[in-house]
């Protein structure tokens, strides 16, 4: 295939099809040797999307035998070194190193959170590959020099010297300790017997150490070859010799190349042209590799700038997307995949932001296009993986009713029984859990509940359910085998319901596939992960599974595919959509390195944080050669402006500072070409010029329904509802609408209320003769707690509760010494009946006393702060009210009684009272007061108008979403509307 001469670097520029060119040029080479030959042929590609392409491309023309196709990744697929095990499963290592950084953390407690383990170890195992990879013994590593940094590193530094055995034992390598014992071996056995057959390297640009090495003996074989993507043919030669720094040069996308041929001896000016192929665009390939010169040449662009002509012709190819938010960009981006689709064009969509594609993926199935996502999906985000999840935190706190019914709302849960039954007993355990409770239900609790029901299948679920909530008590430290036996097993109860057998549908699917094989592997290994608490366990787990992929066997769209950015060099397409082009997603940010630094790095020989940069900007040069590109990015994402990716920053910097070769006009174009999809996607959403009635803005309801249907009873905290929000009396008593309670019960105010008040009404209902003040304040902070450790279920809110009652004690007391009497009457319930007006008042007062001069005293407790002045005069009349039921004998046993005062007794911060002296003349004007009111509202013309006079604008109404509060504002008039017959 090739004459004398070696090393072998060829190459092919930025913008070739790759995989088109690599197989016509070895068809060209193979041109007149018999068919055979070609199967002696042997060729090592960078990824399985290669390989597939090249398999496809050679099998297009006809039957043919095809060369041997291999994987740079996996050179153990044609070797056997003897005496080498297989390697140890990455499973395995990584678990291994969580027990040794929980001793570390054991031992140094500050250098991370517990939390952190799994991250800890995922980059530990990192780190172990690439000092394998590239060659690094661990004694390279105690070697450094760390006296000028912290002591952080200095630790770390040490600890690195436990995990030498991994290195020293040549019976458990991992992954890429074999590989790079391999590729050993071979550069051994090859100096000693060179294959004759040609093997030829493509695709990869060999910026790890073991494929560099493998590389460089490849293209010293008398019939090997090196064929590296997206050499760039426009670089000068002083630049190419000024790419030898790494601290300087590392983020070039040609660095790599410049650093391979130093380690065969060449100049990257040597390397050969693989084929005569062109790029598509090459006048544009010369503004992008002048834009990306390493940053301390960048003066070359005064210089070679004056070279460039006619920049709106170069960059005809080339749109610039400049979306407001990541959903305008979505959404353009899918419109030209759609246009796509439907001329019949092969469209690729690049970004390493996978919430973008996501977004893009979901824009598209509006239209029914399925692209052909290269990453599938996260198994984590699969049905199996979040049952999972979900059940992993279920030994970590107490599980609650909001818990509960989110595990059993997932379709995993009871899946082998009727779907239709499930999603019954499913509602109806919601529906009690949110009226009655309790906040953290047993399995006594759920089989209780199921004994009231009709339906037959309910006991059965019932007991089932049961057994799975009880056997979740929270456990100590267990080894990580027992954890995932807890896991699985309860997981197979839960998808399998009442059904005595089976695990319904958990395993099944390609997702329930995947996910069984991951719960196997995790078994096997288990051994090796040693003793976690439930919360050090959730975590791991969460760690471990995120790293899995699934793809769904799905037909995708023939020309329409969602790449990563290393999937660039497959090419193929005729448009390219360059996504998510903001700095920090593309390029994205170095991960923090916590076990070596900087400087420390590169001393050891390690890669630097700017090798991912420099990839990546390999990647981008690749994909902005394509026929047509696309460069997107959002000005601002959920929390903040974005910035601009370096590379469309020194693009645009460039082209804008070329007048002469009318940059700006060419820049003005791209940005336009753009605007247009912008202003597309904007149409997609904006809503409709004359929209049906149903889609207008709702106005400010106050809706009058027939007298007939209107209350004619109302307690005495309604009556200030029907003041201040009337349509909340509309929606409770008229259409006898009831707030569903969250299902996730939290200690708020009422409940704190509801607390308070039984606490107080025992406190004075029990009080013995002759107490003094310090046996009182001991009894009602001893019932204070007494009743919360009865009917509060947050620890944390009894203990912040019973502290403020202590920081309240005085105050109610001293109150009470000063303004009780005898008290007649604790939450005694009282009525009155208007029979003029054909309505009834009723309420409960908290407390009633009656003073030494005969009268009546009335009190309420508030737990917040007592009512002003102001409100007392114009809505709070709860106590006035009260008082006008016992001014006329509302209260069974009490009869017509005269009310002197009445006192709001605040129990929140501060001491704060608000007592109001009461005369008949108060008495009569309440009364005058709620009779007006109520034959107000005897009349069919008023309305029951939405937040007629709230507290404030922000204050949360039970009813405001039905009233669709928010499509209109406080300051606009009311919209009376007749509702309902008179009939």
């Amino acid at each position: 295939m090739f004459e004398a001469g070696t090393p072998r670097l060829f190459g092919l520029p930025p913008g070739v099809d790759f995989p088109r060119a690599l197989v016509a040029g070895i068809k060209a080479r193979m041109a007149g040797s018999p068919p055979e030959a070609m199967g002696r042929v042997t060729v090592y590609l960078n990824s399985a999307r290669m390989q597939r392409r090249v398999e496809a491309l050679f099998a297009a023309e006809g039957a043919c035998i095809l060369p041997r196709l291999r994987l740079v990744t996996n050179l153990g697929a044609d070797f056997i070194l003897p005496g080498l095990p297989p390697a140890v499963p990455a499973l395995r290592r990584k678990l291994e190193l969580t027990v040794l950084i929980s001793r570390l953390l054991d031992k140094e407690p500050d250098l991370a959170p517990r939390s952190a383990i799994a991250d800890l170890a995922e980059s530990l195992a990192a780190l172990l590959g690439e000092m394998q990879v590239e060659g690094v013994a661990p004694e390279k590593i105690a070697d450094l020099d760390v006296s000028d940094f912290s002591a952080h590193w200095e630790r770390t530094r040490q600890f690195l010297m436990i995990v030498a055995p991994f290195f020293a034992n040549p019976e458990t390598p991992d992954k890429d300790g074999r590989q790079r014992l391999l590729a050993e071996h071979l550069v051994t056995l090859w100096k000693a017997a060179a294959p004759a057959h040609p093997v030829i390297v493509a695709g990869s640009t060999g910026s790890r150490g073991t494929t560099a090495l493998f590389m460089q003996a490849v293209a010293q074989l008398p019939q090997g070859a090196v064929v590296l993507p997206g050499v760039d043919p426009d670089m000068p030669q002083d630049i190419w010799d000024k790419l030898d720094d790494a601290l300087t040069s590392e983020d070039h996308p040609q660095f790599r190349f410049r650093r391979l041929a130093e380690r065969m001896g060449m100049h990257p000016k040597d390397i050969i042209p693989w084929t005569e192929d062109t790029p598509p665009d090459p006048a544009r390939n010369k503004v992008v590799s002048l834009a990306l010169r390493p940053a301390p040449v960048t003066d070359q662009w005064l210089v070679e700038g004056r070279n460039l002509q006619d920049l709106p012709k170069a960059l005809s190819g080339l749109t610039l997307v400049e979306a407001k938010t990541p959903r305008q960009e979505a959404m353009a981006l899918a419109l030209m995949l759609r246009e796509a689709a439907e001329t019949g064009r092969k469209a690729a969509l690049i970004s390493p932001d996978r919430m973008l594609t996501r977004q893009v993926t979901a824009a598209l199935a509006r239209w029914k296009i399925l692209p052909d996502d290269s990453a599938g999906i996260p198994l984590n985000q699969s049905p199996p993986g979040r049952f999972l999840r979900q059940i992993s935190r279920l030994f970590c706190q107490r599980l609650g009713s909001d818990r509960l019914l989110a595990l059993l709302k997932h379709p995993l849960t009871a899946s082998a029984m009727a779907r239709g039954d499930h999603l019954l007993l499913t509602r109806n355990l919601e529906i009690e859990l949110r009226k009655k409770g309790p906040v953290f239900p047993e399995g006594a609790d759920l089989i209780a509940w199921a004994m009231r029901q009709k339906e037959e299948a309910a006991l059965g679920w019932a007991t089932a359910l049961a057994g799975v909530i009880d056997a979740l008590e929270t456990p100590g430290r267990l080894p990580l085998s027992a954890h995932v036996r807890r896991l699985r097993n309860l997981a197979e109860r839960l998808a399998r319901g009442p059904v005595p057998e089976g695990t319904g549908g958990l395993w099944e699917k390609k997702a329930g596939e995947e996910a069984l094989a991951f719960m196997d592997n995790l078994e096997a290994e288990a051994g090796h992960g040693g003793d976690l608490t439930a919360g050090e366990f959730r975590d791991l787990f969460d760690d471990l599974i995120a790293a899995e992929e699934v793809r769904e066997p799905l037909v995708p769209h023939p020309t329409i595919s969602i790449w990563g950015t290393i999937e660039a060099r497959v090419q193929g397409a005729d448009l390219v959509l360059l996504a998510g082009l903001n700095d920090g997603v593309w390029p994205g940010l170095p991960p923090a390195d916590p076990w070596l630094n900087r400087k420390m790095r590169q001393e050891a020989g390690l890669l630097l944080p700017e090798r991912r940069i420099g990839l990546a900007a390999h990647d981008f040069q690749q994909a902005i050669a394509a026929p047509e590109v696309v460069l997107s990015r959002a000005l601002r994402n959920a929390e903040a402006e974005t910035v601009p990716s370096r590379w469309i920053n020194r693009l645009v910097n460039l082209i804008s500072g070329l007048p002469q070769a009318d940059g700006p006009r060419a820049l003005e174009e791209m940005r336009a070409r753009g605007v247009r999809w912008l202003a597309m996607a904007a149409a997609t959403d904006r809503p409709l010029a004359s929209p049906p009635e149903a889609l207008k803005p709702a106005r400010r309801p106050a809706p009058r329904p027939p007298v007939a249907h209107r209350p004619d009873a109302l307690s005495l905290t309604r009556v200030e509802t029907l003041i201040r929000d009337p349509y909340a009396i509309y929606a409770s008593k008229i259409l006898r609408l009831e707030p569903m309670n969250s299902l996730k019960r939290e200690p708020d105010a009422r409940e704190r209320g509801t607390i308070i008040h039984a606490v107080l009404e025992q406190f004075v209902r029990e009080r013995p003769d002759g107490e003094t003040r310090e046996a009182a304040k001991e009894r009602l902070l001893a019932l204070t707690d007494a009743l919360l450790e009865q009917s509060v279920p947050w620890p944390a809110e009894r203990i912040l509760w019973a502290a403020r009652m202590r920081r309240a004690a005085d105050h109610f007391l001293t109150v009470d010494e000063e303004l009780g009497g005898e008290t007649l009457r604790l939450e005694s319930k009282g009525a009155l009946v208007l029979s003029d007006l054909g309505f009834t008042l009723y309420g409960t007062p908290d407390r009633i006393d009656r003073l030494e001069d005969g009268t009546l005293h009335l009190m309420d407790y508030k737990t917040g702060s007592p009512p002003t002045k102001d409100q007392i005069a114009s809505f709070s009349k709860q106590l006035h009210l009260a008082a006008l039921l016992a001014e006329e004998g509302g209260f069974p046993g009490l009869g017509p009684q005269n009310v002197s005062q009445i006192t709001y007794i605040g129990l929140g911060s501060g001491e704060k009272r608000m007592t109001v002296p009461l005369s008949q003349e108060d008495h009569q004007k309440t009364r005058e007061g709620l009779a007006k009111l109520i034959s107000s509202y005897r009349n069919r013309a008023q309305g029951y108008i939405a937040r007629r006079a709230v507290m404030k604008e922000g204050f949360p109404g039970d009813f405001d979403h039905l009233a669709r509060f928010g499509e209109w504002e406080m300051t606009d008039a009311s919209c009376p509307e007749d509702v309902g017959d008179e009939t």
